[in-house]
């Protein structure tokens, strides 16, 4: 009686065991592709209207960081824009040298004035943006603008790709992490 007692406790704990194994398991992460073909070389877009900046913010992504600047107006008006690797970045209208954090230096100049066109009185200044920390960012300065333009210039890790595109009111700047 002992044995039989001792087998089927055996096969109680063997089905146990068989139940455990039919769980489904968590399916591993998958790992996140961050191959881009963005390059670097120049990028601009063109707009119709110019359109006054309300804000800028940055943030960390898996595979690159990004700068987002926020624009008034509708979603319908492109955000003129050009983005390039400088080798020194130079402060536009007085063309004096601006000192900047990282390996390369991204000027981003935008088809936005510092100032209402009608009254001729400057808009609010825009916050800082603290890029402390950041994968590929170093450092990110407003530097100036004259004639319609405001100029920005964006210190990254090296010369990495690099993308740019509008969604709705926001002009988007990536930076890729690696090539």
């Amino acid at each position: 009686m002992r044995r039989i007692g001792t087998a089927l406790a055996a096969m109680v704990l063997a089905g146990g065991g068989l139940l455990a194994g039919t769980v489904p398991a968590v399916a591993a992460p998958t790992a996140v592709d961050c191959a881009v073909t963005w390059g670097s070389l120049d990028k601009s877009g063109d707009a119709v209207a110019s359109r006054r900046l309300a804000g800028v913010r940055a943030g960390q992504h898996e595979c690159f960081d990004r700068l987002v600047f926020d624009a008034a107006g509708t979603a319908a008006d492109p955000i003129g824009y050009y983005v390039r690797y400088v080798d020194v970045l130079h402060q536009d209208p007085s063309d004096a040298v601006v000192p900047i954090k990282g390996g390369a230096v991204l000027e981003i100049s935008l088809f936005s004035p510092r100032y209402d066109p009608e009254t001729g009185e400057p808009y609010p200044p825009l916050p800082a943006v603290d890029v402390a920390g950041y994968r590929t960012f170093r450092e990110f300065k407003f530097t100036g603008g004259s004639e319609g333009h405001t100029q920005a210039g964006l210190g990254v890790r090296a010369r990495l790709p690099f993308r740019v595109f509008q969604t709705a009111n926001h002009l988007v700047v990536d930076v890729a992490h690696t090539w």
